[in-house]
């Protein structure tokens, strides 16, 4: 989806949701808006954040990393003096994030004396029914456990949604990670909070969801 980070979600940009969910946080100090794009930029900064750089051309490539971003970000600010201990990644195409999250993320990183805290939300299959197909579509070993068991019966799995990446700057430059070694855990978010825009259907879903009378938006 080209340029998806301006799609409008109710009216403004996705990337201005992500903006004032952090502005709203008790414990973002400054937010700072990495792009390549003037566009992205003016918006960020009427939305309030910072572009106190622009990136490289190199950066932004399909092929580029968060990781990359987010240590090409730490240096541009490490060369003007200004140093963090902590750095969340907030991507933009997790707009259904809201201050709560960022809150509770700083919270359960104190309380567990962590060095890193990743956004996960449970599975919404079991593993054990998937697998890959081959061209001609055959089914046959398809299942490599029982198929038959009930689907509440499978171990409960989670994966990275990609809503909230909080790590001690000193340790990500260590282990060159975002996925430290050791004293990372994750951040339990539901299912409707970590829609990810990556396609029409992603930003028709997160459209719905925003729209309803019970949801809390991130501001």
């Amino acid at each position: 989806m080209p340029g998806k980070n301006l799609l409008k979600l109710c009216g403004e940009p996705i990337t201005v949701w992500s903006i004032k969910a952090a502005q709203q946080s008790k414990y973002v100090d400054r937010i700072v808006v990495s792009t390549d794009s003037d566009e992205i930029a003016e918006v960020a900064r009427a939305a309030g954040a910072d572009v106190p750089f622009m990136r490289p051309n190199y950066l932004a490539s399909d092929t580029a990393s968060s990781l990359d971003v987010v240590k090409h970000a730490l240096n541009e600010l490490n060369q003007k003096g200004q140093c963090y201990e902590f750095i969340v990644l907030l991507q933009p195409t997790s707009p259904l994030r809201t201050s709560k999250h960022i809150d509770e993320s700083f919270e359960l990183l104190q309380s567990k004396d962590a060095d890193a805290i990743v956004g996960v939300t449970e599975l919404d299959h079991p593993i054990e029914l998937t697998n890959r197909l081959p061209d001609d579509l055959s089914m046959k070993g398809f299942f490599t456990t029982d198929s038959h068991l009930r689907s509440q019966d499978f171990p409960k799995r989670y994966r990275v949604n990609g809503a909230i990446y909080l790590v001690r700057v000193e340790s990500l430059i260590k282990e060159n990670t975002i996925f430290l070694s050791d004293r990372i855990y994750a951040y339990k978010m539901d299912r409707e909070v970590s829609v990810d825009i990556d396609t029409p259907y992603d930003l028709r879903l997160a459209d719905a969801l925003f729209n309803r009378d019970d949801f809390i938006k991130p501001f």
